[in-house]
């Protein structure tokens, strides 16, 4: 792969490509032509090179993006290990408080994308997307797995490669596209506790009812049964169904949950599944802070690497977050980063600076310092006359 983009090294294109990342670039000509003008510092960074137009786009082409998915998973291993902390349990509001076994949340983000430039990628007649299929640790709000396909494949294709990695007494949530009852009776095998919402369509039977009448926001929780002789024969053992008032949007709505677990009170199923929300948080903060909107390719070799690397730098500005004790938002900080990411600095005073709650410097200026045409002081004093 090194041999096809020649003098473009693996290590040039990854810090390239997290550059484009970090700056939010429109554009190949736009890393090349930064990356040309600060030569000199980046050759700092471990000898790394600017690219030329056409060595970028062609590395972004030929090279493997299953190299940036490799990068991803070690570089999070490594930081993990030299940092135990790193991603240890947190509690969220919502989460019940006595759960100390992995809480999973499964989803999937799509990704649009050009329909005439990526034929790869059409999952229907005007439109072409990618998707990236997530597992996240609710504990930690770090990935645990991830796949970068196209759209065409409906969710529930690929929940067993998501939750292939989950263990015995661990929970996962997903919602009702991932609903395959045949992967689930295989969880409830594996002994994997999971929660989802009930499809639409879905034909269930009431063999037990658990509460006679409804207590607060829970209106209804049964033992079912699947009725259709395909369901029946995918998972042919109980169900548990929870109904229960939701706050969604600032209304209450009735939703209906499916799971295999028949110990935890009703309420702490429907609490499990709002916690679900946390996946959504995280894909709105890579797509509307880092740079999926916008790819340097068309291929799909490069969409896949401008995703893993997102993830990458995602997961590398959460760790200074971490130690540093950074309080503020996840967009402040990826912000003050790229602002000041050709000066030198050291980066613990910057975050501390920034990120406690000291006084704030702040600059002075007199109003003849800088100012247009036509809007300096005598001019603007004549206007005021």
């Amino acid at each position: 792969m090194d041999a096809k983009a020649r003098t473009f090294s693996a290590w040039s294109h990854l810090v390239a490509v997290l550059y484009a990342q970090l700056t939010h670039a429109i554009g190949l000509n736009d890393v090349c032509d930064a990356l040309n003008h600060h030569m000199g510092w980046l050759a700092r960074i471990r000898g790394a090179t600017p690219p030329s137009r056409n060595g970028f786009s062609h590395a972004n082409k030929h090279r493997d993006a299953s190299m940036a998915e490799k990068l991803f998973w070690e570089v999070l291993s490594h930081l993990q290990s030299i940092q135990p902390q790193f991603g240890a349990r947190r509690r969220f509001k919502g989460l019940a408080g006595r759960f100390k076994r992995i809480v999973h949340v499964v989803d999937s983000t799509t990704i649009q994308l050009v329909a005439s430039c990526l034929d790869w990628a059409k999952h229907r007649r005007r439109k072409a997307a990618a998707k990236c299929h997530l597992r996240l640790d609710l504990q930690s709000l770090l990935p645990r797995f991830a796949i970068v396909d196209t759209a065409r494949d409906h969710d529930a294709a690929r929940a067993r490669e998501v939750c292939a990695g989950i263990r015995s007494g661990e929970i996962v949530i997903f919602d009702r596209a991932y609903v395959d009852f045949a992967h689930l009776f295989g969880l409830f095998i594996r002994g994997v506790f999971w929660v989802t919402r009930t499809k639409v369509n879905v034909q269930l039977r009431v063999v037990k009812k658990r509460l006679r009448r409804p207590e607060g926001k829970i209106l209804r929780d049964d033992e079912v049964v699947l009725i259709t002789d395909k369901s029946r024969g995918e998972y042919p053992t109980r169900l548990r169904r929870v109904t229960a008032l939701v706050e969604l949007d600032g209304k209450e709505v009735e939703m209906e949950f499916l799971t295999n677990n028949f110990v935890w009170a009703p309420a702490t199923i429907a609490d499990l599944y709002r916690c679900r929300w946390q996946i959504e948080v995280f894909f709105k903060q890579i797509k509307q802070t880092l740079q999926l909107c916008d790819f340097l390719g068309h291929s799909a070799n490069a969409v896949r690497w401008q995703v893993w690397i997102a993830l990458l730098l995602y997961v590398l500005l959460r760790f200074q977050a971490f130690l540093h004790d950074w309080s503020h938002s996840f967009t402040r900080l990826f912000t003050l980063i790229r602002g000041v990411v050709w000066d030198r600095f050291h980066l613990p005073d910057l975050l501390e600076f920034y990120g406690t709650a000291r006084d704030r410097w702040r600059m002075r200026a007199q109003p003849d310092q800088a100012f247009l045409p036509g809007l300096a002081p005598q001019a603007m004093g004549q206007h005021a006359g």
